[in-house]
């Protein structure tokens, strides 16, 4: 079976009314035929202490640099003078630890 889409009508809308709305005109229209008046629903929004404490610590974050340089000039200055050592073990470890937070997993610490 086969549409013919060309007689269908294409300019006219229909507007939808959501429940709320329905119930709403509704009852305005019962305020109206009893001569009252119904008081304006609103919506509010309240922010917690904990969201503006987290606002707070975002943009304090923002405002700090992305990189240490006073922390980079001085291990480059230690590479340089020969004092820079690198303990292989606890590399190892913190190498181990990141990895495992990465995924999830808690790795035992000795």
């Amino acid at each position: 079976m086969a549409i013919n889409i060309n007689k269908l009508k294409t300019a006219t809308s229909t507007p939808v009314h959501t429940a709320r709305q329905a119930k709403e005109n509704h009852e305005a229209g019962n305020a109206k035929a009893q001569g009252t008046s119904t008081p304006v629903k609103t919506d509010s929004v309240s922010i917690t202490s904990q969201a503006h404490g987290l606002q707070s610590a975002q943009s304090k974050m923002a405002s700090l640099p992305d990189v240490n340089q006073a922390k980079i000039d001085e291990i480059k200055q230690a590479i340089s003078d020969g004092k820079y050592k690198v303990d292989p073990e606890k590399l190892a470890a913190n190498i181990a630890n990141f990895e495992s937070e990465l995924n999830g997993l808690s790795v035992n610490k000795e």
